[in-house]
C-alpha cells in the first residue's frame, strides 16, 4: 500500500473562489483508476508553514504510478497546482509494519 500526500501553500494571491475551483478539481483525481480513500485536509496546526493537504492510497507502486501518468492527474497539475500552489512537501509512504498483526 501506497500512502500518498502533499502538504501545501497557496499563492498569496488566490482568492477564496479560486481555491474553491481547486478543491473542486483535486476531487475529480478521486476518479482515476485506483485512487482510494482520497482526502482534501485543512492544516489546524500552527507548527508548520503549509495550509492544506491532498491525501490519497494506492493498492501498489504500479498503481500509483498510472495516477502519476494519468492525463487527468497531468491536467490538474498545469492548470492549478503550477498556477495556484507557492510552496509544497510531497510524502509517498509504504507500510513497513502490519499493525494488526502485531495484536
Amino acid at each position: 500500500m501506497i500512502d500518498h500526500s502533499v502538504i501545501f501553500k497557496f499563492k498569496p494571491a488566490i482568492s477564496e473562489i479560486e481555491k474553491q475551483d481547486f478543491f473542486k478539481a483535486a476531487l475529480e483525481l478521486s476518479q482515476i483508476p485506483g485512487v482510494q480513500k482520497f482526502k482534501a485536509l485543512k492544516q489546524t496546526s500552527s507548527k508548520n508553514k503549509f495550509e492544506f493537504g491532498l491525501s490519497m492510497e494506492f493498492d501498489n507502486y504500479k498503481v500509483y504510478e498510472n495516477y502519476n501518468n494519468h492525463p487527468n492527474h497531468k491536467l490538474f497539475i498545469q492548470n492549478y497546482w503550477l498556477k495556484m500552489v507557492e510552496d509544497f512537501l510531497e510524502i509517498d509512504y509504504e507500510s513497513i509494519i502490519d499493525i494488526s498483526k502485531l495484536k
